[in-house]
């Protein structure tokens, strides 16, 4: 059988309506004791299932969001004595340096020494019917918010002696004509995961993005326990938010201690490959 034969071959199975087994990875429980994250945007998504995953890892959690209700509710569902909530809004930059310091009192034990920036906006529209508020919010949030609170935890950790991590939620989109603000600030981060790390690394911060393809969360409107097929995808499915957060616990614990400034394309060949069939 020819290699194109055995490519279609297996989309064809990867197509298929039977039930797709996703690896996970085991023995990580140790993988983050003595570690706390804070991860901005950790109340649904990728950023739940990150704090989830950190959680599974010994990890101490501290999700940030700017709803409450929806705060409250992660607290309930993993029912976790490590983990722990504070409003946060990436709009306010005044008040950042304040809400790391509340943050990094949440725990009586060590400081943050884990940031992952998940918190993002998307408009979802055509270039022709994106308006100024449409622009403004979503570089506001992906690009301004992500550069401030990186800021506000650089000088954090600093000051503090502490040497840790940095991961940024990039996307598959920084690789495809930027025709949208979302795809412009997924180019932005891209870049300004390289020249962060570049600034701390002397300071012994580990810089990083991750980028997903498309994800099985509710920005996209499919479950992650539901149907996962996705024609468009060279993989031919959604990937889940779980596979996304165990890429971003390899990267923020000693097993991606060499990586360093680079973006994780975890994209199942989105906008990376085209499989011409």
């Amino acid at each position: 059988m020819g290699i194109k034969n055995k490519v279609r071959k297996m989309i064809k199975l990867m197509n298929s309506k039977e039930k797709i087994a996703i690896p996970t990875l085991c023995g990580v429980e140790e993988l983050l004791v003595g570690r706390t994250a804070l991860i901005t945007g950790g109340s649904s998504g990728i950023g739940f299932s990150i704090a989830k995953k950190f959680l599974s890892a010994g990890c101490k959690v501290i999700i940030a969001g700017t709803n409450g209700d929806k705060l409250k509710k992660c607290s309930d569902t993993l029912n976790n004595s490590r983990l722990k909530t504070i409003i946060i809004d990436l709009n306010c930059i005044n008040t950042l340096n304040d809400k790391i310091k509340s943050a990094s009192e949440l725990f009586d034990s060590n400081g943050i020494d884990i940031l992952v920036n998940c918190a993002g906006y998307n408009p979802k529209k055509t270039f022709f019917e994106i308006n100024e508020a449409d622009y403004d919010k979503t570089m506001d949030v992906n690009v301004k918010g992500t550069f401030f609170m990186c800021q506000a935890i650089a000088n954090y950790m600093i000051q503090n002696k502490i040497q840790g991590h940095i991961l940024n939620l990039s996307s598959s989109s920084a690789l495809r004509p930027a025709w949208s603000p979302y795809e412009m600030s997924k180019w932005t981060i891209k870049g300004f995961t390289v020249g962060l790390a570049d600034s701390l690394l002397p300071y012994g911060i580990v810089v990083n993005a991750i980028a997903p393809g498309p994800t099985a969360t509710p920005m996209l409107g499919v479950a992650e326990d539901g149907d996962l097929d996705l024609q468009s995808s060279p993989i031919g499915r959604f990937a889940t938010p779980d596979e996304i957060a165990t890429l971003a616990l390899i990267l923020v614990s000693d097993l991606g201690s060499l990586v360093i400034g680079d973006t994780l394309y975890a994209s199942g060949g989105s906008g990376v490959i085209s499989l011409h069939r």
